[in-house]
Formats: C-alpha cells, structure tokens, sequence
C-alpha cells in the first residue's frame, strides 16, 4: 500500500473516537475456579458501569450481574477486589448503595441473591470467603464519623441474621488494613497493615491471627506481626502455602521479591525464595493485585518486571530455594490463574491458565491457554478494525539525567498504513508523566498512545525518578523530591529526543493525568522546551492537596514533598499554583466534577492565575466524572479537545473524521 505524505496531526486515522471511547471496554480482575473463569467489564456505553462476566466450557461468555448492579468499591478510593468466588457461591461489592451481595449457585439455572451487609456510610473490599464457606472476610471502611474513615478488619457471616449487617470488627487500630488471607484449614487468618505517614509501597507489617468464635460470631485471637515491624519494608500479597506456611512479597532486598514465613516457627524470620534484581510485585493502589500464583509441586508462577518490562517466570524448587526460568504467557496483566493442572509433574504441558494479557500490538483480553501455545481469546477489549501496520511498537529509549544517573522511557514513533510525514516536516511529539507518581509507563496497546501516534504524533512516555519497575532505589529518588527530580527527567527526556532529529524541537507537548498533571505544569514553568502542556485531573496545590484529599493519600506528601505543616514553604514552592507567572505556553485543563482525589478546585484556581498573566489556557469540567474518566461521552470529547488543542498551538488542521462542534477548544487569554 502507498503511504501519502500529508501534515502530522491531520492524518484521518483508523482509531476513531467511537472506538477508543465507546466500543473499548475496560478489563480487569480475572479469577478461575475448577469449572469458570471471571472476570470484570466495565462499559463505558453504560456509563462506566461495571458488570461481572463468567465462561465457562462450552458456553459463550455471560453476565453475572444484572444491570442495576456495580461491581466496584470505593474503599481508599481507588478500590479493587469487588468481588471473590467460592465454588458456586460469589460475593461482592456493589457501588450504587455499598451493600456486599451474596449469589449461591451461580452455575445453576436459579441462583439465589441476597444482601449480607449494608449500612449507610459503609464500604467494604478485599473480600476472602473462609473455607468452610461461613463467614466473608473483608476490608471495611466507615465513613460514619466525622473526620478521616476508620478502616477495620471484618467478619460478614454468610447465615441469615447472624451478628448484623454490618459485620463484627476483627481487627481495628492501624491506619489501613488489606488483603485478609485464610489458612487452607481456616485456623488462621493473615492480613497486612500500615499507618500514617507510611504507604503500602513504603511500610508495611504482615500479621496472622487464630481465628477464633464466640458463640455464633467469628473473632480473632492475639495478633502476632511476622514482618515488617523492624524495618521499613513493603509487604505485600500474603498467600497461604499449606496451613503454617506463608507466602509474601517483601521489597527488604531492594527490589519486591518473594519470601516464606514459617508460622509454627516465627523466629526464622523471612526466607528469600529465589533473589532476583527484578520486582515480583506493584504498588498497592488498588486491592487485589496478583503477582504470583501458587503450583501443584511447590512450584511458582510469578510476574516480574525489569527496567519497565514483564516478563513472566516459573520458580521450581531447588532444595530450600528456587530456580527462575522464563515462560511464554504473552503479556499478563497479572499472573495467570491456574485453571487445571497435573500436581504429579513439574511440566506445565498440561496445565491450563486464565489471564488479561495486554500485549503490545493488540488490544487487551481475557484469555485462557497453555504455556507456550497461542491462547484462546474469551473476551477482547476491543475489535481492531486495522492491522499491525497502523500499531506504533514502544521501543526502549535511555537518556542521560541532570545527576549523571540514566533514565528510561519508551518511545512510540508515527504509525499509519496509509500516511507518512511529509519530507519538509519532522513530527510533534508528546511527552507523557504517568500519575501515582508511584505507577510506571508500561509497554502494554493503549488508545491513550496509539490515538496520537496514528494521527501523526511521535510519544514519549517517561518512567521518571519514582516509577516503579526499577526497584526501590528508584522509587526512593523521588523522597522529597516530587515536582523536582520527576521533571528534570521529563525535560531531560524530551532534549533528548530533541537532538536525536526524530523530532520536532519547536512542537513537543506535555500531558499527564493526576500526579502527572503536576508534572506537566511544573515542566512548562521551569523550561522552554515544551511548547504546550494538558493537565488531566492534575495537582496544582499541594497545600490544598495535603489539606482536602482522601485518607489514603493524606500523607503521602510527607514522603514526597516533607511533613504538613511544618513543610508549607517547600509546599507552596512546589506548587504549580504559584509558579503560574512562569509559565509561556497554552494549556488545556480536563477536569470530572466528582473528583474527590483531586477536587476541580485545583484546576479552576490555577486557570485563573493564568489568564491574570494572559496565557492562552481551557478548562472543561465534566459531570458525574470522578478521578479518571468513565463515560463514553467524556472520553470521546476528551481526546477530541485536546486534538483540537493540538492543532490550534501547532498550527495544524484535525482531520474531518476528528473535527466536531463540541470539541473545539475555546483558548481564553
């Protein structure tokens, strides 16, 4: 096929807006038991709604979940396991009123439903069925009371009018509690913890506990913490072995790698399973991530990552330690789930496996396989209507830093089957900070790439100082050094590529969302490299953000910027809201108005002290829009606006698939 020169950023691409904001769903949470595998859908032409999705052998994929249900929690915000299934029987959270539904005989042709918990001001997650099937475990979250929400450890009893519907408390007095695990004879329940200022990827302690009754009700016996309560390490995914085996991730060595912990015998402490410069494990944003998976044989199936790319990994033991060999499963999400195996042999021929694989040039889905073997797709996130011809591959960018250190990054060149960049012309570029700013840039097909690269943009996105991917080294380089270190990296990066001629030094832009908004704004009132920026949901002051922001994150900041108040100075320097007068270039502003992470405040202020400097700047506010967008109108308009933003800073023409009413972006002086 001929490829037509024609001006970068008018190319009429095959990402189009109803695809990339309609007809993608998002994926997540995939689960098996003997005979099903789920998994989560949420749907953003149902307004975002979440809906639980079973296959099992021989049938098509259905819903579990009738439309008037949720499947999501709002525990610390952000969220994750909604949802456990036991056998036939399923619990989970749901978000339009916080109660925890029961569904028993879910294979059957009437299963049956009821609530077991619900209470005004209540939310509940991480949620663990015993294995006597009695009692559900879970992460509560009161906001009753004034002040911050006290999160405690809970029993719901799955018999009718047993201890009320709001569960008895089993644990209370730490900041955070999260992942309850129970013992495979069900004597004893482990679980992680952690307090102010500490966040999970910081500190945390592992605890277990008998799991005791009095009378009908479930109780716990004294505590005891295993790790994590003599240094600061990060423990996290406690999973139980055999019934005095523990198995968790600790980060102790520098990078998350698994360790043992012998119950019966605390003193031992915790046993390096097999060292690797490598992360087996993520930051624990949301509840439920899944880094590893326990094998017939003592074997482990574990997901790794290093200097930002995943690799998948089978442990096989190797008298008291293990050996670590690559395996082909693609490009998980998490670690495959075992669906069936052999327990007599350490071949993984026969054993079968669930995962979201989130390739690089396809879109995401829920698939089920062999190692090795081409898997069969369950349920795609989207329908490609192109082929790899219109895909922009990352390719693996190092870059020197400001401190001689180096950085990482990857980089998405222009990619479209029928269009290339006209001879006179070298492309714009977007540079993107991820948020968190504990998250990391991932290799992974995503829209929020490909919908720029198709259309003519070159995209760098930035694992800076903080990601994760790197160990945690590499996440500590942003201690008190968040709105500094983050982005001298970016500008570091963008130079980079700026001398490589790949690109257009006069056109490159910034964009990041949440934490990444910060980014954005800092870097266009520190240097002149960049010629506009789009803060999506993004910081602007951090005083408001340590004052107004949730629980989880309320001190975050400590670690970050320094401790609140005694701080306020490097504060307000850091603060985008007051470096306003250094900035030169437009910026565009996306906002949800439900956004309690990031409240809209922060952007409207800072659009104010731009325009008190004439700078050309737009902010659009979205109802019914939380902290990252879920609808399929809003996304749709989202990327529109900002192409339109594009073009009007670099002096270019949307194509007419791109071009409607509502998105022209309105830059006010």
């Amino acid at each position: 096929m001929t490829q037509h020169a024609r001006p970068c950023g008018s190319w009429p691409s095959p990402v189009t807006a109803d695809l990339a904001a309609g007809k993608t769903i998002t994926l997540s949470s995939v689960s098996a038991t003997e005979n099903a595998i789920f998994w989560l859908e949420r749907r953003p032409v149902d307004c975002g709604r979440t809906t639980l999705v079973c296959s099992r052998a021989g049938e098509r994929p259905y819903d579990v979940t009738s439309p008037g249900m949720d499947v999501a929690t709002k525990v610390h915000e952000y969220g994750g396991k909604a949802y456990v299934v036991q056998g036939d029987n399923l619990a989970f959270s749901n978000h339009l009123d916080d109660a925890v539904c029961l569904l028993t005989a879910i294979g059957s042709s009437s299963p049956q439903f009821r609530r077991i918990a619900a209470g005004e001001d209540l939310r509940y997650a991480s949620l663990a069925f015993d294995p006597s099937g009695r009692v559900l475990f879970a992460v509560r979250e009161d906001h009753r009371d004034e002040g911050e929400p006290q999160t405690t450890l809970v029993a719901l009893p799955l018999a009718p009018d047993c201890c009320g519907g709001e569960g008895n408390v089993l644990v209370r007095g730490a900041d955070f509690y999260s992942t309850p695990a129970v013992s495979p004879d069900g004597l004893l329940l482990a679980w992680i913890e952690w307090d102010h200022p500490a966040m999970p990827w910081t500190s945390t302690r592992l605890c277990v506990a008998p799991i005791l009754s009095d009378g009908e009700c479930v109780i716990l016996g004294t505590p005891r913490i295993l790790a994590g309560n003599e240094i600061n390490e990060s423990i996290i995914e406690p999973q139980w072995a055999d019934n005095g085996t523990l198995i968790a991730i600790s980060d102790r060595s520098g990078w998350w790698n698994l360790y043992r912990f012998d119950v019966t015998r605390p003193t031992l402490g915790a046993e390096p399973l097999c060292p690797l410069s490598a992360e087996i494990g993520q930051p624990h944003w949301v509840f439920g991530q899944s880094s590893y998976t326990l094998l017939p044989n003592g074997r482990i199936l574990a997901l790794s990552v290093h200097e930002g790319r995943t690799q998948t990994l089978m442990l096989t033991p190797k008298g008291s330690t293990f050996s670590a060999e690559p395996v082909a499963f693609g490009q998980p999400d998490q670690c495959p789930v075992l669906i069936t195996g052999q327990s007599s042999t350490n071949r993984t021929a026969d054993e079968l496996y669930a995962w979201l694989d989130q390739p690089a040039d396809n879109a995401s889905a829920v698939v089920t396989g062999r190692a090795g073997a081409t898997p069969r797709i369950l349920r795609s996130s989207a329908t490609l209507p192109f082929g790899p011809r219109d895909i922009s591959l990352p390719q693996n960018i190092r870059f020197p830093l400001p401190d001689g250190d180096e950085g990482y990054a990857f980089f998405y060149a222009p990619t479209n089957a029928q269009y290339t960049v006209p001879q006179n012309e070298r492309p714009p570029m977007i540079v993107t900070a991820h948020g968190g700013p504990t998250a990391r840039a991932s290799e992974a097909f995503s829209f929020k790439i490909q919908w720029w690269t198709s259309r003519g943009f070159a995209v760098l996105d930035v694992n800076y100082s903080g990601s994760t991917g790197f160990g945690r080294a590499w996440r500590e380089r942003l201690d008190g050094e968040w709105g500094v270190r983050d982005v001298a990296d970016c500008i570091a990066a963008a130079r980079h590529m700026a001398g490589t001629g790949m690109i257009d030094p006069e056109r490159i832009a910034i964009r990041g969302s949440s934490a990444g908004g910060l980014t954005v704004l800092a870097g266009l009132a520190t240097s002149d490299i960049f010629a506009a920026g789009v803060s999506l949901y993004g910081v602007t002051d951090l005083r408001a953000l340590a004052q107004e922001t949730h629980k989880f994150e309320a001190r975050y900041l400590d670690s970050l910027v320094g401790p609140w108040p005694e701080a306020e100075s490097i504060y307000r320097e850091r603060s985008p809201l007051f470096m306003a007068d250094r900035i030169r270039t437009p910026v565009l502003f996306l906002q949800g108005l439900d956004d309690r992470i990031v409240p809209p405040d922060q952007a409207r202020t800072m659009v104010i002290a731009l325009r008190k400097n004439h700078i050309p700047c737009a902010l659009y506010e979205f109802p019914g829009e939380g902290h990252g967008f879920r609808s399929e109108t809003t996304i749709r308009r989202a990327f529109l606006s900002e192409l339109d933003f594009y073009g009007q800073v670099f002096g270019f023409t949307p194509a007419a698939q791109d071009r409607t009413p509502e998105s022209h972006v309105h830059l006010e002086p």
